[in-house]
Parts: structure tokens; C-alpha cells; sequence
């Protein structure tokens, strides 16, 4: 006599294992929170590293001479002699 197999559900053959099953939930739920803590970080990293170039352009723009200005201009100051 075969051997009659009961049939695999087909929800647990659908459905992938994945890590957030073999975790339990209170480490998911500090691997989140330090995820979103990293993102916050690198954030504030960038809004400071845009802040600082900002800063250091305006020092650049501030310290030029007058010939530097005159010389960027795309005016020909010639014509309103």
C-alpha cells in the first residue's frame, strides 16, 4: 500500500521566509530604530556639509577685488565710457 501524503497548504508555499520571521520582534524593532537614527544622521551630515560650502562661497564672493567682479561681469564696461 502507498503512503498517502496530506497536501501542503499552498499559503505556506506562497509565502517567503524572510529575516523579519527569524528575528524575533523586539530586535526588529531596534534594527528599525537604528536605521532611522543613521538616516536622521547622515541628514544633518549633509545639511551641515551644504551649510559649510554655502558659508565658504560667501567668504570667497566677499573677499574678492574689484577687478575680479569687473573681470566676471559679462558686461563690456567699454561701451559706457
Amino acid at each position: 500500500m502507498a503512503k498517502q501524503r496530506k497536501p501542503v497548504k499552498k499559503e505556506q508555499q506562497d509565502k517567503p521566509v524572510t529575516l523579519g520571521d527569524l528575528l524575533n520582534e523586539q530586535l526588529t524593532k531596534q534594527l528599525k530604530e537604528k536605521k532611522q537614527e543613521l538616516k536622521e544622521q547622515e541628514e544633518v551630515k549633509v545639511k551641515a556639509e551644504e551649510e559649510r560650502k554655502r558659508e565658504e562661497k560667501r567668504q570667497k564672493e566677499k573677499n574678492k577685488s574689484f577687478e575680479e567682479l569687473l573681470n566676471e561681469n559679462p558686461m563690456n564696461w567699454k561701451s559706457f565710457k
